[in-house]
């Protein structure tokens, strides 16, 4: 309460402040400009040139420290801080006394001479300073900063301001941008814009959001790719065509995704997959060299060799090598989905049992994790590759690849399929996964196969995820780190916490928490359900003895982080601090209720003492409990948190 009442007088007296200026006549607000003469940087790098001289700068003051008839203050600008010094004697007593009002955080336009202090450091000797905007927030304390990254994202203007090691991360992304630029460009590509809203929502398999327009009184999807379209183009004969734009995905959040990001798609006709291969690796070893000044990267701690010459494996060679399993022997669809489930892999639930899902569940699952290096794996099953040409030499698979670092997927390409027909045939099979149940499966493109019954030429065609080639290049663990205002829950303005917004056919990403620690608090408050329709389900008739029920081990466990598991729409991994000092893995089938950042820092309840479950490949050790109930037809969950005060490891009698 101390500390609300001290920040509330805070802001009061630079309210105060701030009238005593407009009373007098001395609006900062009114200034319109300043005219700057010179940069912090190029002052200190041009030392010798500017020493002596005046000029004009202009920033935001960082520090500042006042010493009776002198004062030292940092302005910092665009490309860094440099330090004044300001004294009575030189600016006037009345000018020097509205000075030492200034805030730190005001912005402020200095005139004065450079000159390097007796202790050596280059500073500008102010002869005025001109009040331009008053900061009527206090800044982050000095020494401790902006650490918490859940605010760090919110407030990105602050995390700016505060941590000059951020603004180097988006200056790095917009010359990794114009590097990609130009390297395309100088290869005669030629760059163009396609339509954000769409009729169809195709051109990769994803669930898209969608938007609705007024005056046509039509739904429009958000692109989910911008594959289709610029491949009309090719077929219209734009021979070399690219788009670096804003794709908008309705799924799960974690370290790598978010709803919306920005990705590079280019086609060339008369190419192929490696035609591709040749532009990924040049794109991301010259950028390396560029910009870092070396083919070598560190990312998620490991040291990258980005020099020319990537691995190249086919995703056959890759599952023999690391699961042990010669697909190429298999020619039976029982039999590989068969020798998958002796490896400990899954198949999707949607994923028909067949040879082509079998292997790529294998890859997907028990391989990726292996793929530090650069590497391209090639052929992939026709099942997965809608879009891409079928190989020659096995009719199974697809001449398509995509390339790893760090066992992150960092681009996917084909030689493109430009047979009508076939096209058709696999647009229908994808709407049979839709009618499955499968919402990320493609949709049925008449146009587009209008479009390639005009004939389209042979065709490489690539996509690239900027934000993770970004994350790669600055050695960034979150794609919330490449992103300067990521996607994020709204807070609740009245607790400044993270909302959890009612569930609902139309918000089915995130549902309201059981607070059992409030016994005040009802239950389902958040819900707010109908009584008269809430189906619970019935009691269990046949009793437990107790000595069975008394084995199960019921622990608080607080959730060190929660990632939605690939290729999965239900599963949540949770990594988990029990109190024992090893984290613990837990996966649960509760994405449909939570997003993984809800969940973050909360003190669940788990049964610990369960034997491993194999989910996705990944081994599960234990239970989250959660409360199930019904409304009508529609099931509702709440995860079980409690009072976050309890300690990692209690016991629960």
């Amino acid at each position: 309460m101390a500390d609300t009442e001290n920040l509330s007088e805070i802001l009061q007296v630079r309210r105060d402040k701030l009238k005593e200026l407009q009373d007098s006549g001395r609006d900062p607000f009114e200034i319109v400009r300043f005219d700057r003469t010179a940069m912090s940087e190029e002052i200190r790098n041009g030392f010798d040139a500017f020493e002596g001289k005046t000029v004009a700068i202009a920033g935001r003051m960082m520090s500042k420290r006042v010493m009776g008839k002198a004062s030292f203050f940092h302005i910092q600008d665009g490309e860094g801080t440099i330090q004044c010094y300001a004294r009575r004697d030189v600016m006037g007593d009345e000018p020097y006394a509205e000075f030492k009002k200034l805030d730190i955080g005001d912005i402020l336009g200095v005139t004065g001479e450079v000159f390097r202090t007796n202790a050596g450091e280059i500073s500008v000797k102010c002869h005025e300073v001109t009040l331009l905007s008053k900061s009527l927030l206090p800044l982050p304390e000095k020494f401790h900063g902006l650490r918490d990254t859940d605010t760090r994202y919110r407030q990105r203007y602050v995390d700016l301001i505060v941590n000059p090691e951020v603004k180097r991360t988006f200056v790095l992304r917009s010359r990794i941008i114009k590097h990609v630029r130009k390297y395309l460009d100088d290869r005669g590509y030629i760059e163009v814009e396609t339509p954000v809203l769409n009729t169809i929502s195709g051109g990769a398999s994803a669930r898209p959001f969608i938007t609705h327009h007024n005056t046509l009184d039509l739904d429009l999807y958000m692109r989910i790719a911008t594959e289709l379209p610029l491949k009309r183009l090719i077929i219209g004969g734009m021979e070399k065509v690219y788009e670096i734009g804003r794709i908008f995905r309705n799924e799960g959040m974690d370290t790598k995704h978010n709803p919306e990001f920005t990705s590079i798609e280019l086609y060339e006709a008369y190419t192929d997959l490696y035609g591709m291969m040749e532009i990924a690796e040049g794109i991301f070893s010259s950028c390396a060299k560029e910009i870092l000044g070396s083919y070598e990267a560190e990312w998620m701690g490991h040291k990258i060799d980005l020099s020319p010459g990537w691995k190249r494996m086919t995703m056959i060679e890759a599952v023999k090598e690391y699961v042990g399993i010669d697909f190429s022997e298999i020619n039976d669809d029982a039999e590989a989905v068969k020798a998958a489930a002796a490896a400990g892999v899954e198949l999707a639930e949607t994923a028909e049992k067949t040879w082509g899902n079998a292997l790529y569940a294998c890859f997907d699952q028990k391989v990726e994790e292996h793929l530090i290096q650069p590497c391209f794996i090639t052929m992939y099953p026709v099942e997965v590759s809608p879009l891409t040409k079928r190989s020659k030499d096995d009719p199974r698979l697809t001449e398509r690849f995509e390339f790893f670092i760090c066992s992150s997927e960092m681009g996917n390409a084909y030689s493109e399929l430009n047979d009508p027909i076939d096209q058709r045939q696999r647009f229908l099979k994808q709407l049979e996964l839709r009618d499955r149940g499968d919402e990320e499966a493609e949709m049925l493109d008449e146009d587009f196969l209008t479009a390639m019954e005009y004939g389209m030429p042979p065709t490489g065609g690539m996509g690239i995820g900027i934000d993770r080639f970004v994350m790669m290049m600055t050695n960034s663990d979150s794609i919330r780190d490449v992103l300067l205002f990521p996607t994020m829950k709204p807070l609740d303005k009245n607790t400044g916490e993270v909302k959890n917004a009612q569930v609902s056919e139309n918000d089915p990403e995130a549902a309201p928490s059981v607070n059992v620690s409030d016994p005040s608090m009802p239950i389902f408050d958040a819900n707010k359900p109908d009584f008269a329709s809430l189906v619970i389900e019935p009691l269990f008739e046949d009793l437990v003895d107790f000595e069975t029920f008394s084995r199960s081990d019921f622990r608080a466990v607080k959730v060190k982080d929660c990632v939605a598991v690939p290729k999965s729409k239900k599963l949540l991994q949770f990594t988990l601090d029990d109190g024992t000092g090893t984290d613990r893995i837990i996966l649960s089938g509760i994405h449909a209720y939570y997003e993984p950042e809800q969940l973050i820092g909360k003190t669940c309840i788990a049964i610990t003492n369960l034997p491993p479950r194999k989910m996705m490949g990944i081994d599960s050790c234990g239970m989250l409990i959660s409360a199930v109930h019904k409304e009508g037809e529609d099931e509702k969950l709440h995860l079980l948190m409690v009072d976050p005060g309890i300690p990692a490891g209690a016991k629960l009698y």
